[in-house]
């Protein structure tokens, strides 16, 4: 299987699509549903609360005024000691996915959890 392209999409920027692609696995990254959107108008085939970041360390970031760089850090460390990352690579294999699109619902699109999971995905990926 060749390497997937891996991108990412604001919840928010997506709302009634028609829905993935072919080849396309359309994945939910964050640990709590969007607030104030209902599951059927967001087009995905999986919601994975395993691949992002602990409560403790969403709040630390959200919260406690911890900066992206060391959140960054940390949250990689739970990335990479995990099984999780792997397992949503595996089954957006068995979907023969070309293209993993992963949804995020924060409204800063230059500093989030996405783009860390993103590049541990690519570099899991190979």
């Amino acid at each position: 299987m060749s390497t997937p392209e891996i991108t990412l999409e604001r919840v928010h920027d997506v709302l009634d699509d028609e829905g993935s692609a072919a080849h396309e696995y359309r994945v939910l990254v964050d640990r709590l549903w969007p607030r104030g959107i209902k599951k059927e108008r967001l087009a995905h085939d999986d919601w994975d609360k395993d691949v992002a970041p602990s409560s403790e360390l969403r709040k630390a970031f959200h919260g406690d005024g911890l900066g992206f760089e060391e959140f960054s850090h940390r949250y990689r460390h739970e990335l990479d000691t995990s099984d999780a990352p792997q397992a949503l690579l595996d089954r957006a294999g068995e979907a023969d996915a070309q293209k993993i699109v992963l949804l995020f619902a924060t409204k800063d699109t230059a500093h989030n959890h996405a783009q860390v999971l993103q590049e541990a995905l690519k570099d899991l990926a190979g």
